[in-house]
């Protein structure tokens, strides 16, 4: 499981050019079932993205095809999570 944090960065202002395709990549993301929860990082910081079901390097090549990311409109960072317990609400991530 991972956190992607996307954290605002030097071309910020650009966001509004690239917020249709970001949107699309995070519409790919929950339709492929990598991406779980995706929000705002309060307050107005960026985002942040759930991931699960995928490996590090895979994940890795999806972030870099985020316009923000490739547009550096975000920086981001990957935490990967070794999930050891969960409420059973949560128990798919175990």
């Amino acid at each position: 499981m991972f956190v992607v944090l996307l954290r605002f960065a030097e071309n910020k202002d650009a966001a509004g050019r690239h917020l249709s395709g970001h949107q699309e990549w995070i519409e790919r993301g929950l339709d492929d079932g990598v991406f779980l929860l995706v929000g705002s990082i309060l307050p107005g910081l960026g985002g942040a993205v759930l991931a699960h079901g995928t490996s590090l390097a895979e994940l890795e090549k999806r972030v870099k095809e985020d316009p923000f990311v490739a547009e550096n409109v975000v920086t981001a960072e990957i935490i990967e999570i070794a999930p050891g317990r969960a409420d059973e609400r949560l128990g798919f991530l175990l």
